[in-house]
């Protein structure tokens, strides 16, 4: 683009307004023409930086997705120590790559979708001017500590803990949605991959095609800023709403196109702990898929080939005893174990129904039930996991319903209670049985 065209874009008092907000507490790059970044550290104070910036060469506008006390504080030679001391805050920023625009939007949508199923509804979403899509939570929306670490102190080993878990959590439904669009042949074709490339195991593999990744690498990664031009391809870096999905394409995003300007991050709306379920729920995954399970945690995952009685309400654990009594605080971590451990036990959806409607009518504030409903659903049909493990401090401590019995001591997770407590059925004795046939 020509310098006099970027500047009739850029000064543009909205979108230089948007560029300014992004811009504070954060460390700004700038890749100029030539393709190289300016100097860095880098900063914006003032709107004229930015258009005197784009005189000299400037095309796109790239932000840490840390937030810094002071950005010019930073050097190459920071320790870990001045960077966490240096560090004010950071935002969760997932990153979809991908060559193919459409899986890309898919892509987004379920990932807005698991989102909100955790209860956040103030999020960001943009086309990342090339052929992918950010979405963003902000800082604001974090708890403050997780296992009494500073949130702070985190990153990046947070961001991508939970880049992590939603690749777990949407991967089937990703994987359906590719495979309804396209073929594996097609797929090939497409994408100039085998067969070998494009499985894990016997299954199609959907992060062979797309990517989903937190942009935490490092500390001090750049992303590119929301209304910053794209260098390579001349596209705007275009926050959207996901409802504008569906019919979202890349001319939407022609700098002489955008109709509206919108906030990539609406800070003000960020209500102070939305984000705390998916923190912990993330976490928990990374420590279950880290840990070696015990081998009453095998038995339990075989439940399926024991013959047993249904749980009576007296052989419950302890804390879920204490759980259904009702809860004051931590309703929804406690809603996750309950549907969790039920599920593990192998009751039916109505069951489970009836069961967590009359616990949630004992709670002083009840949850509305169309968040039970939607917990419920996905939970039921996503991946086999058990409630959280004993040890987890997230949630049976925090909600001061870990009561723990001579029997709690020798297990892990509370479903194994189960198999201390209840005398599973005789099996008849074969020999027995072959005598009765040969008498009649």
């Amino acid at each position: 683009m020509r310098i006099a065209d970027l500047l009739k874009y850029y000064n543009n008092e909205e979108i230089l307004s948007q560029i300014m907000g992004e811009a504070k507490d954060r460390e700004v790059a700038i890749m100029f023409s030539k393709g190289f970044f300016g100097q860095r550290p880098g900063a914006i104070i003032y709107k004229n930086d930015i258009i005197d910036a784009v005189r000299a060469g400037a095309l796109s506008f790239h932000m840490s997705v840390e937030r810094w006390s002071n950005p010019m504080s930073l050097n190459s030679t920071n320790t870990k120590q001045e960077m966490d001391d240096l560090r004010v805050g950071w935002d969760l920023i997932i990153d979809i790559d991908t060559k193919f625009f459409e899986y890309a939007k898919v892509c987004a949508k379920l990932l807005c979708h698991a989102f909100e199923y955790h209860g956040i509804r103030n999020y960001g979403l943009k086309f990342s001017g090339g052929s992918g899509f950010h979405l963003a939570i902000p800082y604001e929306s974090f708890p403050k500590k997780i296992n009494d670490e500073s949130v702070i102190k985190l990153f990046p080993e947070a961001a991508k803990k939970i880049a992590d878990y939603l690749k777990a959590f949407i991967r089937k439904k990703l994987k359906e949605m590719i495979l309804e669009m396209n073929s594996i042949e097609q797929i090939i074709e497409k994408s100039g991959k085998s067969e070998k490339e494009l499985f894990e195991g016997p299954e199609f593999n959907p992060y062979s095609v797309v990517e989903i990744d937190a942009a935490a690498l490092s500390s001090r990664h750049l992303i590119r800023m929301p209304y910053s031009i794209n260098e390579k391809k001349g596209l705007v870096s275009l926050p959207i709403k996901k409802d504008e999905l569906d019919d979202f394409d890349s001319l939407k995003a022609l700098p002489w196109n955008i109709e509206k300007v919108i906030p990539f991050i609406d800070r003000e709306k960020s209500d102070p702990f939305e984000a705390n379920d998916l923190f912990m729920q993330s976490f928990d995954f990374f420590k279950r898929i880290n840990e070696s399970p015990a081998p009453n945690i095998k038995k339990s995952i075989n439940y399926k080939k024991r013959d047993y009685e249904r749980i009576p309400p007296e052989k419950y654990p302890p804390c879920i005893k204490l759980i259904l009594k009702g809860l004051q605080d931590g309703k929804k971590r406690a809603l996750f174990i309950l549907i969790n451990y039920f599920k593990s036990a192998k009751y039916s959806k109505e069951e489970i129904d009836g069961i967590i409607d009359e616990w949630n009518k004992k709670n002083p504030e009840p949850l509305k039930d169309s968040y039970i409903k939607t917990q419920i659903k996905w939970n039921l049909k996503s991946t086999e996991y058990l409630a959280p493990n004993c040890d987890n401090l997230m949630y049976y401590s925090d909600l001061g319903v870990c009561k723990k019995d001579s029997i709690c001591e020798i297990i892990k997770n509370p479903i194994n209670y189960h198999f201390k407590v209840y005398t599973p059925k005789k099996k008849p004795d074969l020999k027995t049985k072959k005598q009765a046939k040969k008498e009649s």
